[in-house]
């Protein structure tokens, strides 16, 4: 065997090694590509469900901002509606035939003629000769005199001579006592 044989045998070795290690390189670069890849997969999927997780979350919030835009609307426009029919029972009063009134009338001011002895009653131009009439006729009130006209629907105010007490008997008063105690009510029946 001779020299060229021997550095022959060794190229050979040598290309067999070289051949095993770039099989082993290969193996191990297929083997990190393959971790590379499972890892890329995960995040992949992980920002696939966080993407899918704020979608739904926008979503949600979107949904509830028009939920709540709708509701107030439908609040604005059941307000409306109960304002005017808040309105529309005021005018109802104060068109009620004077027969209604001076029988209201009498009694608000017996009623008042127990809290106030004497006084100053105030009432809407349309009852002035009413009140007067009543206050007149019946010498229980004769610690009253009539006031100027005032700007209510129906009614009396009845102040003290001292000014120290005012008693409202108003319609207006009346009606937003009933208003106040029955507004739940009147709002199930309207919007039930």
């Amino acid at each position: 065997m001779g020299l060229e044989s021997v550095v022959g045998d060794i190229q050979e070795k040598g290309r067999r090694e070289a051949v095993a290690i770039r099989a082993e390189t290969q193996k191990e670069i297929d083997q990190i590509l393959k971790a590379a890849q499972s890892k890329v997969e995960t995040i992949k999927l992980a920002a696939e469900r966080n993407v899918s997780e704020q979608i739904a979350k926008m979503s949600n919030q979107e949904v509830s901002a028009a939920n709540l835009v709708v509701k107030r609307r439908v609040l604005n426009a059941e307000k409306e509606v109960l304002d005017q029919v808040y309105k529309a029972t005021l005018a109802s009063l104060a068109n009620l035939p004077e027969s209604f009134h001076r029988e209201v009338l009498g009694r608000l001011l017996q009623q008042a003629s127990t809290e106030v002895k004497q006084g100053t009653v105030f009432c809407n131009s349309r009852d002035t000769p009413v009140v007067q009439q009543l206050i007149a006729g019946n010498p229980a009130y004769s610690g009253y005199r009539l006031g100027r006209p005032m700007e209510i629907e129906g009614g009396i105010i009845v102040e003290s001579t001292d000014g120290g007490m005012k008693l409202d008997l108003s319609y207006r008063t009346f009606l937003d006592r009933v208003w106040e105690s029955g507004l739940k009510d009147a709002s199930d029946i309207l919007f039930a």
